[in-house]
């Protein structure tokens, strides 16, 4: 199975382009926060060139500029090419299936700001993560629940589907 789920910010403003027979095909870059620090403490990111195609490819022009938070649905695809001096070389990259718009650079940053007059500034989507909590860490012997408090009851019978 090849399959791959991201959430991170465009680097760039996507490029748009035509292949011959005219189907549109946008690249960007995507960083995405690795989720543990590194011996600075410093978040480190990986940055993955994405490929979108056709509507999807034109929406994605039309929709996202450098700074906006997106999740890529995907596959990992490899391919190569010979350079000018003839030298075999490899590209990586996603080929997204699905791409969801979850907010401009503008909605983190202005979440706080945007709750008293809204005037002139974007209010952010129900999909902005700016508010979240940092991940905790990935130590594995720790129990995930134990900052929720009490116990929490699920029951099929309040499942919505």
């Amino acid at each position: 199975m090849n399959k791959v789920v991201l959430i991170g910010r465009l680097t760039r403003d996507p490029e748009l382009r035509y292949t011959g027979n005219n189907t549109p095909v946008a690249t960007f870059t995507l960083a995405v926060n690795r989720p543990f620090s590194n011996q600075q403490g410093e978040r480190e990111a990986d940055f993955i060139n994405i490929v979108v195609w056709r509507k999807q490819a034109e929406n994605v022009k039309n929709f996202v500029t450098q700074g906006s938070q997106v999740a890529v649905e995907g596959r990992i695809q490899t391919r190569s090419y010979d350079d000018a001096n003839g030298q075999k070389r490899y590209v990586t990259e996603v080929i997204a299936d699905n791409v969801e718009f979850l907010g401009s650079k503008n909605s983190s940053t202005n979440s706080n700001e945007s709750k008293g007059s809204s005037k002139g500034k974007s209010e952010p989507t129900p999909y902005d993560f700016g508010d979240m909590p940092e991940p905790k860490g990935t130590d594995v012997d720790s129990n995930p629940f134990a900052d929720f408090g009490s116990s929490i009851e699920i029951s099929d019978d309040e499942l919505p589907f």
